[in-house]
């Protein structure tokens, strides 16, 4: 079969990740249609390539050059309805998150504003359940519709069937590699209530209105994440350990101070970023990567950093957390090799693994 007319050869990657690292792709193809896919898919799958979906690249280590297909999701468009309980956003997969949760805060379309300025677009929401400052997008989700590789055409999935968890869902598990996600579609219920449980947040006080909201989450985000613009980086670059009881009690023996997030099932959510700094490893660097000034859990591109120095860094930090607090940092990033999305552990080795 042969080549789409559209596919581009040998492309650079570094506008396509926010950490800006210099790796290619043997082939790149804008998406911009879902009729595209149908054509783009007999080709990759005659040619027995592996291929990539990038959205902004905001989550993403790569960790050399990719030998298929990367595809840029570029799908726009935003359907607005409603009924008298609930508002309902119907979103393309392209668009950015960012700008999404701006425009509805706008529009008085409310309970997005708690995930204002996360990093990424719309289709790569689900795929890590995306969550801020108590709000998570699975308290939003009311559909996902992707495109099946292996059926050929859309499908939808509910949100229980989308199996979200903590910076978790199905696609990263039973529809790895065989969903591209097109489209997402929210509900949005009238009757409001703040979400205020998360410090900084409590300080608005009971009365606080959506737009509060949204500047607030924006200034804390600003003042503790680079723009990756100016400072390469992924945002985030740790989950946040989840303890059960038992494990929690044994931390807080060394350190009490810890903040602690109520978590699914009886378990409890640790600041990782806070164990990090406890640890005085903000500014920490090796080659051209290091630990961000301003925000522990944040690793930067200081300009000349290649995936190697990145992983340098995260080891350390690893074993530096390990050493201290019996913990294991799992990254949020998804680490990309040169086939698709490898386990972190393969790459970095674990920590604990002598116990």
């Amino acid at each position: 079969m042969n080549q789409p007319s559209d596919v581009i050869s040998d492309a650079a990657l570094a506008p396509y990740n926010s950490f800006s690292l210099q790796a290619r792709a043997r082939y790149l193809y804008l998406l911009r249609e879902p009729a595209q896919l149908t054509e783009l898919f007999r080709w990759i799958y005659a040619n027995d390539l592996p291929w990539l979906v990038l959205g902004s690249g905001s989550n993403v280590l790569l960790l050399e050059d990719f030998a298929g297909v990367v595809i840029i999701n570029q799908l726009a468009g935003i359907t607005l309805s409603e009924t008298k309980s609930d508002y309902y956003l119907d979103v393309a997969a392209g668009e950015d998150w960012p700008s999404l949760v701006e425009w509805s805060v706008q529009q008085g379309i409310l309970g997005l504003e708690n995930l204002a300025l996360i990093p990424g677009t719309v289709g790569a929401a689900p795929v890590q359940n995306i969550g801020a400052y108590g709000v998570e997008l699975a308290d939003v989700c009311q559909q996902v519709e992707f495109f099946s590789i292996a059926e050929q055409q859309q499908q939808c999935l509910s949100p229980a069937q989308c199996e979200f968890a903590y910076r978790d869902s199905i696609f990263k598990h039973a529809l790895k590699d065989k969903a591209l996600i097109t489209r997402v579609k929210f509900r949005l219920t009238k009757q409001w209530q703040a979400k205020l449980n998360y410090g900084g947040l409590r300080e608005l006080g009971e009365g606080a209105s959506a737009q509060q909201i949204f500047q607030q989450v924006i200034g804390m985000r600003q003042q503790k994440l680079p723009d990756p613009k100016v400072l390469g980086n992924a945002g985030s670059f740790f989950k946040n350990p989840v303890l059960n009881q038992q494990q929690l009690q044994q931390l807080m023996v060394k350190v009490p101070a810890i903040p602690v997030y109520p978590a699914s099932a009886g378990s409890s959510k640790v600041a990782a970023g806070w164990l990090i700094d406890r640890l005085g490893l903000k500014g920490f660097q090796h080659g051209g990567a290091g630990v961000h000034q301003q925000q522990a859990l944040v690793l930067v591109n200081h300009g000349q950093a290649t995936a190697a120095d990145i992983l340098s860094v995260c080891r350390h930090i690893r074993h530096q957390v390990w050493q201290n607090f019996a913990l294991v940092l799992e990254p949020e990033v998804r680490f990309i090799g040169a086939h698709g999305e490898v386990n972190p552990d393969t790459v970095l080795g674990r920590p604990d693994a002598s116990q």
